[in-house]
């Protein structure tokens, strides 16, 4: 069996949010003392969500960031390093693979687990971004709950659109669907069902221009794309469903990604290149919830420890 090399890391994570905080958490169990970059936004994007009441083992509900934190903790105490950095570039050319990191110095390492995400794409506007987690939100999986008997909105017209809206009446009043165009993209059953569901109401070529409230969303302002005309929309939620952007760039041209860029796996969690992992939703657009993530980085984290283990690295 041969020794770890002096000055290269047995397990690099990239990301720290639940794929990448449970990978880290698995890998130190095992001794093989991961070191986890975390990144531009660290704990991921729970770190912008209040209340999270889908994750198993809080009955009462926890803050996404106290979350993330117990999280953090608990890999910490097995013996993972979490160091404030932005892996800027990757190579995985050869072994060990070199990760380059946003002051400059490069890590080696002998195995690494992508579990860089993905983000939402935002509208790009100010009180958008105030209001995030205040009625704002991206995901109607993790949130709708919390907008019993209220107004929404939903911005979009694809497949995601109507699949959260249709989620949203479970709980919502009404559903308000805004969308730029005059018509969706949305596959014809999507569409179908949208349009059956009286608690639906679809609003043409418009966009939101500005998302009003101060502490929580209580409407929304849209511009008709065709006159220009202004107009107030009441609401008490705003929901995005205008896409995903995976956040795979340092890994283009070295990992395989599909036509949107998230990653290819096989066997769950390996990636085309021996010794590289990818975890969460950097390879799961299907899903995108933290306990499926903890869970695909729990399945990183074994594989990785296995495969070192072929390798004879002690």
């Amino acid at each position: 069996m041969s020794k770890a090399v002096a000055g290269v890391e047995k397990c690099a994570v990239i990301g720290s949010g639940p794929a990448g905080l449970t990978a880290a958490l698995y890998l130190a169990r095992a001794n093989l003392t991961p070191v986890v970059f975390e990144g531009q936004q660290p704990g991921g994007q729970l770190t912008i969500t209040t209340d999270v009441e889908n994750y198993p083992g809080f009955p009462e509900g926890i803050q996404g960031p106290e979350l993330m934190e117990k999280f953090r903790a608990q890999a910490r105490r097995f013996g993972a390093r979490c160091e404030w950095h932005t892996v800027t570039a990757a190579d995985f050319a050869g072994r060990p693979f070199t990760l380059t990191l946003d002051d400059g110095t490069s890590v080696r390492a002998q195995t690494v687990v992508c579990a860089t995400g993905s983000s939402a794409k935002w509208l790009g506007i100010d009180s958008e971004r105030r209001l995030q987690g205040k009625g704002v939100s991206a995901c109607a999986t993790c949130d709708a709950f919390f907008f019993k008997n209220e107004i929404v909105a939903v911005v979009g017209g694809g497949d995601t659109a109507m699949e959260e809206s249709m989620f949203l009446t479970k709980f919502a009043s009404k559903v308000i669907v805004v969308h730029r165009r005059d018509h969706l993209r949305a596959s014809k059953v999507m569409q179908d069902r949208a349009r059956r569901n009286e608690k639906i109401e679809l609003r043409w070529n418009q966009e939101v221009v500005e998302v009003l409230g101060s502490e929580k969303v209580q409407g929304i302002r849209v511009r008709d794309i065709q006159s220009g005309k202004e107009s107030t929309v009441a609401c008490g939620g705003l929901f995005l469903a205008i896409g995903h952007t995976p956040n795979t760039a340092i890994f283009k041209g070295q990992l395989d990604m599909d036509a949107v860029g998230y990653l290819k796996t096989h066997d769950e969690v390996l990636t085309n290149i021996e010794g590289v992992f990818a975890a969460g939703d950097v390879a799961d657009h299907v899903y995108r919830q933290a306990v499926t993530a903890a869970g695909s980085g729990c399945a990183a984290a074994m594989r990785a420890e296995r495969w070192l283990a072929e390798q004879g690295i002690e």
